[in-house]
């Protein structure tokens, strides 16, 4: 009996057999080395981390006060995100070539990724920190001190008929320096008459009177505090010994005002309260009372600015943000300022129309417009009784 014929014929050739086509194909692929690829998570993470280390130097100029306000606030979230991404997809891109067992590579560049971020912080605080505006820093301070400056001026107020604290008499004029800061009593210091009418008198002298009776130190007085490197440039902490006086032994209570220059010992402007218009506790708790120094007034560290750039960027006026921002006082880089209301709380408020109905704080108001008003002199008073006027006395004493 014949055998069938198998492949090509000759008996007992398997070539043909499907199976055995499959088992070679197996056996060549076990031979062939295995392909290895780049994880494409960790270039990502190497990409973002190379991006995010370039964003960091770019801090610096983006932080000075010419660079819109909304580019400065989102800039270094940007930066952190970038790099936070880094680190994710690093982290993500090693556990997948730990679970892929050797065929996945690029581990050099997932740990470039994950380290980046600690690279970047440690530059930051190094390098980038002292180098950025210590504004925010110092801004933290300066409301600290004038929050204490308002309780004391509370507690002065219930202890003086619910009025704030007012040097001098009843009619006694802003001069911008007082009569005697050494004098041995009240009336010799105002240069009252023997009736207490008349009188000389500062705006730094009202709140020398917290020194005097509310034990306030002079270093609340001066924005930044006390340190060289964040106080307000020109100004020094008020001391017993800083001036020559007659008693050898002074103390701060024995004085009436932040000696012969109190601007260089006064770094905040106070409401305007010579004149008509009382201020006591019963004044609506949103009247601005202190603040940063006046923009329009002479200081030590800065002369009066040009009032005609000046326009509010908000109706009726419209200007532009850098417009309104120059109605900001000197410190902060112009961001805005300090404020404290009658019911004592502190705010750092952006623009100066912070008062009641968007009153002008550094300005009177002149019955036409209240949100840029017109600029104080000396001898200005406020308009009503919601007119918010918060001035300093000027720089070098009038003649």
């Amino acid at each position: 009996m014949d055998t069938p014929e198998r492949g090509n014929g000759e008996p007992g050739n398997t070539q043909g057999d499907p199976l055995n086509i499959r088992m070679e194909h197996l056996v060549q692929a076990h031979n062939q080395p295995e392909l290895v690829r780049t994880s494409a998570l960790a270039i990502i993470a190497c990409v973002l981390a190379v991006l995010s280390l370039l964003l960091l130097p770019v801090l610096i100029p983006v932080s000075h006060r010419t660079t819109p306000q909304y580019i400065r606030e989102a800039y270094p979230y940007a930066t952190l995100f970038t790099a936070l991404c880094a680190a994710v997809l690093g982290v993500v891109a090693l556990s997948r070539m730990g679970l892929r067992g050797g065929r996945l590579a690029g581990r050099g560049f997932a740990w470039a990724g994950i380290l980046t971020p600690v690279v970047q912080w440690l530059l930051f605080l190094v390098i980038i920190l002292p180098a950025i505006p210590r504004s925010r820093a110092f801004r933290m301070t300066c409301g600290t001190h004038m929050a204490g400056i308002g309780k004391a001026m509370l507690i002065y107020a219930n202890d003086y008929e619910d009025e704030l604290p007012r040097a001098g008499g009843p009619s006694s004029q802003w001069t911008g320096r007082i009569a005697d800061w050494t004098a041995s009593d009240r009336r010799s210091a105002y240069g009252l008459s023997a009736d207490g009418s008349g009188g000389c008198v500062s705006v730094s002298a009202s709140l020398y009177l917290l020194v005097k009776y509310a034990e306030v130190g002079p270093k609340s007085f001066l924005c930044g505090g006390g340190s060289r490197k964040t106080r307000e440039k020109g100004v020094t902490e008020f001391k017993a010994r800083t001036y020559r006086v007659q008693d050898k032994t002074p103390e701060l209570i024995d004085f009436w005002d932040f000696g012969p220059n109190p601007p260089k010992h006064c770094s905040y402007a106070y409401h305007m309260l010579y004149g008509p218009l009382k201020l006591t506790l019963s004044s609506p708790p949103g009247f601005a009372v202190a603040a940063d120094r006046n923009p329009w007034m002479d200081s030590p560290s800065a002369r009066a600015r040009d009032f005609s750039k000046f326009l509010p960027d908000m109706a009726p006026n419209n200007g532009t943000s850098e417009q309104g921002r120059g109605g900001n006082a000197f410190r902060h880089e112009r961001e805005g300022q300090n404020v404290m209301f009658l019911d004592s709380h502190v705010a750092f408020e952006k623009r100066p129309f912070c008062g009641l109905d968007s009153d002008n704080i550094y300005t009177f108001w002149d019955r036409e417009d209240k949100v840029r008003g017109v600029p104080p002199r000396l001898g200005s008073v406020p308009a009503d009784a919601e007119d918010s006027l918060l001035v300093n006395d000027p720089v070098a004493a009038p003649r």
